[in-house]
């Protein structure tokens, strides 16, 4: 595989992994289950080289932003703000 092969595979597969990381439904239905299958997916794409350990840890860093969002935004639902 060429390097610009490389580069379309990786960019494609963090788009794809970008996207479920938007699933605003599913991530404030089922934060923990979203979050797993996050992290799962992330490990994939670095056990599967697709990724390199600093993309990794940025979709680690992400997939922990998008957690944190939803316990808030859980919270503040059931708090009533």
């Amino acid at each position: 595989m060429n390097q610009e092969q490389e580069v379309t595979d990786k960019s494609r597969a963090i788009a794809l992994w970008e996207v479920m990381l938007r699933d605003d439904v599913a991530l404030l239905d089922h934060p923990g289950a979203h979050h797993k299958a996050l992290l799962t997916q992330a490990h994939a794409l670095h056990r599967a080289q697709v990724i390199d350990r600093d993309d990794l840890s940025d979709l680690l860093e992400q997939a922990d932003g998008a957690l944190a969002y939803a316990v808030e935004e859980l919270l503040d639902r059931h708090s009533g703000e």
